[in-house]
């Protein structure tokens, strides 16, 4: 489903990140690694957001060298701490991102229900707190119609309800539109909701299955 080819990722000199060849199947992939061991990185690369040596495909065939704006429409991308201009709405920013992503209108109602956003999505997000800021980066990235969803920690920042909400939103993504995840965060993952997790470890520069 994704698959590394010859990839590098280097900060000047310094080697960050080096996967040669490796093709992670469909499934919900928890990445664990110490602070500063590229896993932040690596879902950056991923997102297309930082440059680096060598591609990644989606489905063996979707590159990101060569295919940007076909992959881009697939992969979706929550950072841990997400910057957004603080002159624009959240309503605006999901219609930008159901537009970019190809989204059907309307899409992000049923997600905005069930984590309780009516109240302020229409407000300039400069007047978000750090969990409303958290939940609108979280439902932007299930916008569109994604094979790769990529949570940067996902779970702090938000209350114990709305966890239990991405939660499920995670299981149901997976199983109904078989989504593929890849997640990092200090906090183990709730193995009762998300059973079929495997774990990843980045480690000396190198992503170990």
């Amino acid at each position: 489903m994704l698959s590394f080819k010859n990839f590098k990722k280097s900060y000047g000199a310094f080697p960050a990140l080096k996967i040669p060849d490796l093709t992670l199947q469909s499934g919900v992939y928890w990445i664990k690694g110490v602070n500063g061991s590229g896993k932040s990185t690596l879902l950056k690369s991923i997102a297309g957001i930082l440059a680096f040596d060598g591609d990644i495909l989606l489905d063996g065939n979707i590159s990101l060298k060569n295919d940007a704006v076909a992959y881009r429409k697939l992969v979706n991308f929550s950072e841990a701490e997400a910057l957004f201009p603080g002159f624009i709405t959240g309503t605006e920013l999901i219609d930008l991102f159901i537009s970019a992503k190809d989204g059907e209108k309307g899409q992000e109602q049923a997600l905005l229900d069930s984590m309780k956003m009516q109240s302020f999505v229409g407000r300039p997000v400069g007047t978000y707190s750090s969990g409303m800021l958290k939940k609108l980066s979280l439902l932007l990235a299930f916008l569109g119609d994604p094979k790769l969803i990529l949570l940067d920690e996902p779970l702090i920042t938000i209350d114990t309800a709305s966890l239990g909400i991405l939660y499920t939103w995670i299981a149901e993504y997976h199983r109904t539109k078989g989504t593929t995840f890849l997640l990092t965060s200090h906090q183990p993952l709730d193995a009762a909701i998300l059973p079929e997790a495997k774990q990843l470890l980045v480690e000396d520069q190198t992503l170990i299955i």
